[in-house]
């Protein structure tokens, strides 16, 4: 079975505490997370050490989710693990440079069922990927525009 990576990052041009603020703000958030999924709080939203939430995939009749829990946090750092249909972690890592933030995104999983495992792999997986990078595209629109209005 095994874990599969999917891995990438991009360059922003603002602090790598506005950049923090867009994968940890829940308004936020949903500003550039993909509209098919809803990130709902069990509980009060936070991400602290030990939280809970429920990512919620929007597909009329099915609404698959995924339970996670921030298992390591840190500033500018969160690693949310988690559990359902998948398995694993969702690594996301600010590392200031000088003309900005570089962040990490790295989404690390299993899938435990072989049957859905072949679904993923065969239809979903590409489209995962590219999902994650666009996702990644509008984090960045979203941390740029937060950043000039802390500029202005």
């Amino acid at each position: 079975m095994g874990y599969q990576v999917f891995e990438q990052s991009i360059q922003i041009r603002a602090s790598a505490t506005v950049v923090e603020k867009c994968f940890t703000d829940r308004d936020l958030m949903h500003r550039w997370l993909n509209p098919a999924l809803r990130c709902d709080p069990i509980g009060p939203w936070s991400t602290d050490l030990g939280s809970q939430t429920r990512f919620v995939i929007q597909i009329p009749l099915l609404e698959p989710s995924l339970k996670s829990t921030v298992a390591e946090r840190e500033a500018g750092l969160v690693v949310w693990e988690f559990s359902g249909f998948f398995r694993g972690r969702d690594r996301w890592e600010c590392q200031p440079q000088p003309q900005g933030t570089l962040l990490l995104n790295r989404f690390e999983f299993e899938i435990p069922n072989p049957l859905v495992r072949f679904g993923f792999n065969a239809f979903a997986a590409k489209w995962t990927q590219a999902d994650m990078q666009a996702q990644l595209r509008r984090l960045k629109r979203v941390a740029e525009a937060e950043n000039q209005r802390f500029q202005d």
